[in-house]
């Protein structure tokens, strides 16, 4: 028997997770790691604390699964996409790395637009110009950082920083490379016209490559590190939005799936880029080599709920240690016990700005329609239907082109029965659970890695590894309430963009 290792690079921390070469999961580790937010829209992580978790994670899982390391037949990771993270020749970064929900960049978008059109700018990379993505981060450094950008040799997305420390190779796959802005996706190549309009020299990207691509072998001293053996292959890998939509079984064209987890978006698989004439979505490369993965995603959704259990549940918490349960489950029973519409209130659920469909990073979380009758059960409900109707939105961006008659959801999110039924009444179609609901992610990281290795022969073996679980019907007198409640959070948006501008002020 010969075993994948795959680690999920995530936002909160670092999932390792042990597959046979028959998909079944042997055993899984996660180490946790911190965000600093700060300034109001800034995020930023230690890349060293993300080497630490890889190191840690998978050394607990050798000696969990108590498998060999020469058993090990690829490494292959998934990590969170649109960072920047500065190294130096040596691979050592040279600051902490500037995270995708980080708006830190605003100015530098701004610009970057005075120089071409934000459609002229779609029309290459599929893509917004936006402080979210890697290109404007860069920009930022070199008004505010200028001897940090002096001295960086490559910028790196997450896993690619993993994958440098494993293999001494500094490289990104197409996937990650498309989340950059500074990725021509009509040529499957770094833009050379965008990085000029930038003014960034296009040799501190380095060579994109299929996910599928064994970029090298463990290196003797990372071997020392991780408990892995030296030599033993490492694949390109991809990002997790790409990654996620493998694992899902979203391979082929006509598929559709929704991860909710902090951040949350909705993905396709399809061979040509689906253009959006409000440039409200985006287009991606697939890790599965030929095929494009347009999606929506909104900033804050799960990271919008947990900031809801951490500031206003604390009874639910204090319960959960009595009774032995989750405080999420007493959560959910709670929410449960309201009726849709959460009695008159609605949250807008853009915490630290939002992408799809608003792309504003100055907009901001909203409870509205308060009033003394109203529970903290109401404002917990509100929360889940905000999220719920902005991913609704996304959906709806998508059925203007393509038919999408089911979601399949994975993430934290997913464990929610009461989420995933909400979830079905404000997109309008069943939602699907799988029998892994919260793996996806590194499942579909394996998947690429034993294609990488001949394990595997092409990405239909997903079926091997993961399979339709449950599946929720909407109802249809909510999901004409929630239709109601979307044009209603619509318009309560745009009511509030300029408080939004006033606010960012200062």
């Amino acid at each position: 028997m010969r075993y994948i290792l795959a680690h999920d690079l995530g936002t909160s921390g670092n999932k390792a997770t042990l597959y046979s070469e028959e998909g079944a999961q042997v055993a899984s580790a996660t180490v946790a790691y911190p965000t600093r937010y700060f300034n109001g829209s800034w995020a930023e992580q230690s890349p060293e604390e993300w080497w630490r978790a890889v190191c840690d994670s998978t050394r607990a899982l050798l000696a969990q699964a108590s498998v060999a390391p020469a058993e090990i037949a690829v490494v292959a990771l998934s990590g969170q996409m649109m960072g920047c993270t500065p190294v130096d020749k040596e691979g050592r970064a040279l600051r902490p790395s500037i995270l995708y929900c980080d708006q830190r960049a605003t100015r530098e978008t701004a610009a970057l637009l005075e120089k071409i059109s934000m459609r002229d700018f779609y029309g290459i990379c599929g893509h917004r110009a936006s402080a979210s993505y890697t290109l404007e981060k860069l920009m930022w450094l070199r008004g505010n950082e200028p001897e940090v950008l002096r001295q960086t040799h490559k910028t790196l997305c997450a896993k690619d920083y993993i994958n440098c420390r494993l293999t001494g190779v500094m490289a990104t796959d197409y996937s990650d490379a498309s989340g950059t802005n500074a990725f021509d996706l009509n040529r499957f190549a770094w833009s050379e016209k965008l990085l000029g309009l930038a003014g960034i020299d296009g040799s501190l990207f380095p060579d994109a490559v299929d996910s599928t691509t064994i970029i090298g072998g463990v290196t003797a001293e990372a071997a020392r590190a991780t408990g892995l053996a030296a030599g033993t292959p490492v694949a390109a890998g991809g990002g997790d939005g790409s990654a996620a939509g493998v694992g899902v079984g979203c391979v082929r064209p006509g598929s559709a799936y929704n991860c909710l987890g902090s951040s949350s978006w909705i993905g396709l698989t399809v061979e040509k880029p689906i253009v959006d004439a409000e440039m409200r979505t985006m287009n991606w490369a697939h890790c599965v080599p030929g095929y494009l993965h347009p999606s929506g995603t909104m900033q804050t959704a799960g990271s919008s709920f947990k900031w809801l259990a951490e500031q206003l549940c604390g009874a639910e918490s204090e319960a959960a240690k009595t009774l032995g349960q989750s405080a999420y489950e007493l959560i959910d029973e709670a929410i449960a016990a309201v009726p849709p519409g959460a009695n008159g209130l609605l949250f807008l659920p853009y915490m630290l700005g939002e992408r799809t469909p608003w792309w504003n990073p100055d907009a901001r979380g909203a409870f509205i329609g308060l009033q003394l009758a109203s529970t903290r059960a109401d404002m917990m409900r509100a929360v889940m239907e905000g999220v719920a109707m902005n991913l609704g939105l996304i959906t709806d961006i998508f059925r203007a082109q393509v038919p999408i008659d089911a979601l399949t959801v994975i993430g934290g999110g997913a464990r929610s029965g009461v989420w995933r039924q909400i979830l079905a009444d404000a997109c309008g179609c069943p939602v699907q659970t799988l029998t892994s609901r919260a793996e996806a992610t590194s499942m579909g990281a394996a998947i690429v890695g034993g294609v990488a290795c001949g394990l595997f022969r092409d990405f239909d073996v997903v079926s091997r590894f993961v399979t339709v679980d449950q599946s929720v019907a909407p109802c249809a007198e909510s999901v004409a309430l929630y239709r109601r409640r979307r044009a209603l959070m619509e318009r309560a948006y745009h009511g509030l963009v300029e408080v939004y501008a006033e606010l960012a002020k200062g």
